[in-house]
């Protein structure tokens, strides 16, 4: 039976799980504790990188004979099959620990179970589900990519509380704060992928890397450029840096420079009328093991998303000032190109999850409801 001791030692084991935020990819994020009989704390641990030991076993090797007897605290299902390491619920069985409590169900359709059923096979008393939703939104991902092969996808934007992200002149920085920068550079590592357009990246030539000092180990993401025409320009900043970038092109490109197909990785793709399919575009992403992405990109790109239903959440920058109308385009246009709507319920629907105050911005997060009409 599931008590308070049980949930509070969970929740201890989630905390630990968020450290391997930046670092675990493709790999979900796990942490574990190890208690006696009492509740008393033996040993804990969380999976720091992909190809190192999982949480469990680093918890079973600082609890050493200890663990025999004890109850043990892990965010995910215990793994059953080899990997790059060796299964976790094999290691359980072999310390012989009494009991097993893990808060989410491998999210894997081929082994979600497996390790339950080992652990039961060998007498080991399991219980579920315990601090389930927390334990799933720290990996909602990986598990997307486990059971849909997508990515999880956010949008990220900013602009004015009019809703302009330019002045009339096109000038677009900064906007928010400096306050509200480090949070999305601190956002941007715990993605796999940052995704751009053309258009963006001829215009303002980002970088799309994590500069943030506050974290101390980062993972670059990959940089992922939509350019169906291939004019990405082997100067851009971004290429020299540290970390890859993938550019997404129209199969029938033939003219490919030499310079920029060694400063990057090129993947040719069908277009229509020059788009991509970008559920396909997700599926190659989702296949190379890439569980988030973030999309920093124009109107185009990001109404393309949505368009086809791609798009988990959005992530709004809301500065505290009024930049007024403006006759050019860039001044005028909203951040999301959705077509010709001809009535308000033709809007995206969005369910607010979370607002809060970054320095003298607000950071609104939202979910996206599509219409099933």
């Amino acid at each position: 039976m599931i008590n308070n001791s049980d949930i509070e030692r969970m929740s201890q084991a989630i905390q630990l799980a968020r450290l391997g935020q930046y670092t675990t990819r493709p790999n979900p994020n796990v942490g574990c504790v190890i208690t006696d009989q009492n509740n008393n704390f033996i040993a804990s641990g969380y999976h720091r990188q992909a190809g190192q030991a999982h949480a469990e076993i680093i918890a079973l090797q600082a609890a050493a004979e200890r663990a025999q007897n004890s109850t043990v605290y892990v965010t995910l299902e215990p793994c059953c099959h080899q990997g790059k390491t060796g299964p976790c619920a094999e290691a359980l069985i072999a310390a012989k620990v009494k009991r097993v409590v893990f808060a989410m169900q491998d999210p894997n359709p081929l082994v979600a179970g497996n390790g339950r059923a080992a652990l039961l096979a060998a007498g080991i008393q399991v219980d579920s589900d315990v601090c389930r939703d927390q334990a799933q939104a720290l990996n909602r991902g990986f598990i997307k990519r486990m059971q849909t092969g997508l990515p999880w996808v956010t949008i990220k934007t900013a602009s004015s509380l009019d809703g302009r992200t330019a002045l009339a002149n096109g000038c677009s920085q900064w906007i928010t704060s400096a306050a509200a920068r480090r949070d999305v550079h601190t956002m941007r590592a715990r993605y796999d992928a940052i995704m751009t357009g053309i258009g963006t990246v001829l215009a303002d030539d980002p970088r799309l890397n994590v500069r943030n000092a506050d974290i101390e180990q980062v993972v670059q993401p990959l940089r992922v450029v939509m350019d169906p025409n291939l004019t990405m320009p082997s100067d851009a900043k971004m290429l020299g840096l540290a970390g890859q970038t993938l550019v997404f092109t129209d199969k029938n490109s033939s003219d490919i420079d030499l310079k920029l197909s060694q400063q990057c990785e090129i993947v040719p793709l069908d277009t229509h009328n020059g788009r991509f399919d970008m559920r396909t575009v997700l599926a190659c992403l989702g296949a190379r093991e890439i569980n988030n992405v973030m999309v920093e990109a124009g109107s185009t790109l990001c109404g393309a998303l949505i368009k086809h239903h791609c798009v988990d959440e959005i992530v709004h920058y809301l500065a505290p000032t009024y930049l007024g109308e403006g006759q050019p385009e860039a001044a005028n246009k909203g951040m999301f190109n959705l077509g010709s709507l001809t009535a308000i319920d033709q809007g995206i629907g969005l369910t607010i999850t979370d607002q809060r105050n970054i320095g003298v911005d607000v950071r609104i997060t939202a979910s996206i409801s599509y219409s099933t009409k």
